[in-house]
């Protein structure tokens, strides 16, 4: 731990200059009493260290000298790879690794380009979440984690939406999407997904499995959202909207639906576009229809243009009455 910490200091020193003790030791978690140790170390070593008095002083190195990137440790350039995604980072476990990287990249690029990081950071940030989104807050996140870096089997209890199963698994990744974290994991020769939020117990085995060679995380993770949301929008609906109705369905429809959306190029006399979209269940259709209020009427199918005129009757009658009676 202490020749990590020396390193540490080291790379603080050479990203950002002047420091002073109390900045290192709350970097490090340690006390100033060990700070002024490790500096004496560091400079019986050779460092060439230079220290500064006063209310504004501190410590800095030598101008001239600069350390290499061999310090990164296995870890941190693991934890590399969450650049950008610093909360997300915290929750698997690797916020302080990841800083650590972070800081240790940074001080072993030219000057120039450290300042055009520093721009790049200053100017773009990266939202994971989806606006008034709540992120999941999943209990065992940071052991599942564990488990897909050492390739352990889990034993796991997960309430799925049917019933609580328990089951023994192969993890083989994890995947943010809209800020909940979803576990792609290998149960029974099947590779299978599970939200991580309703895993209720885990527990990582002494068992190593491993990996299939010919698996590819991003790739599985592609072709299973596009066949999910496939077999989530199985039906065409036949629509008419106006203007409105058509500037506002990007906006106001599922991702899905809109995007596969097809308007036809000329309105009719009343100013009306017929279009055709992949729609879900009666039900959910009905719901995300009732998002266009009156710029979208129903053609077909004929079930869904009933039970649409039936929920709008029921609340026209509704709202014909004062509040309450």
């Amino acid at each position: 731990m202490r020749a990590s910490r020396l390193i540490n200091i080291l790379t603080s020193l050479q990203a950002h200059g002047l420091r002073t003790a109390a900045q290192l030791a709350t970097e490090n978690e340690v006390s100033m009493r060990t700070i002024y140790r490790d500096i004496d170390q560091l400079t019986l070593a050779g460092i060439p260290l230079t220290s500064e008095r006063g209310f504004e002083g501190g410590y800095r190195l030598l101008e001239g000298y600069r350390m290499t990137l061999n310090g990164v440790s296995a870890g941190e350039a693991q934890a590399l790879f969450m650049a950008g995604l610093p909360g997300q980072a915290a929750e698997l476990g690797l916020g302080a690794i990841m800083a650590s990287a972070e800081q240790k990249l940074a001080v072993a690029l030219p000057e120039g380009l450290r300042k055009s990081a520093e721009l790049a950071r200053n100017r773009f940030h990266l939202d994971a979440l989806t606006w008034f989104g709540e992120p999941d807050q999943p209990q065992h996140l940071v052991s599942i984690a564990a488990a897909v870096w050492n390739c352990r089997r889990l034993h796991m209890r997960y309430q799925s939406w049917k019933q609580e199963k328990s089951l023994q698994t192969a993890p083989l990744g994890l995947v943010l999407k809209g800020g909940a974290w979803y576990l792609v994991s290998c149960t029974d020769a099947q590779i299978r997904t599970y939200r991580v939020s309703r895993v209720i117990e885990v527990n990582e085995t002494e068992s190593v499995f491993e990996r299939p060679h010919d698996f590819d995380l991003a790739r599985y993770w592609r072709d299973s959202t596009e066949r999910f949301e496939a077999e989530s929008y199985p039906n065409q609906a036949r629509l008419r909207l106006t203007e409105l109705g058509v500037s506002l369905s990007p906006h106001l429809l599922p991702g899905y639906g809109a995007m596969r959306m097809q308007v036809s190029d000329n309105a009719d006399d009343d100013g009306w576009f017929e279009a055709t979209m992949p729609v879900g269940s009666v039900e959910v259709a009905a719901s995300e229809l009732l998002r266009l209020g009156a710029e979208v009427e129903v053609l077909e199918p004929v079930e869904l243009r009933d039970y649409l005129r039936d929920v709008v009757a029921r609340l026209a009658s509704l709202y014909k009455q004062a509040p309450g009676r």
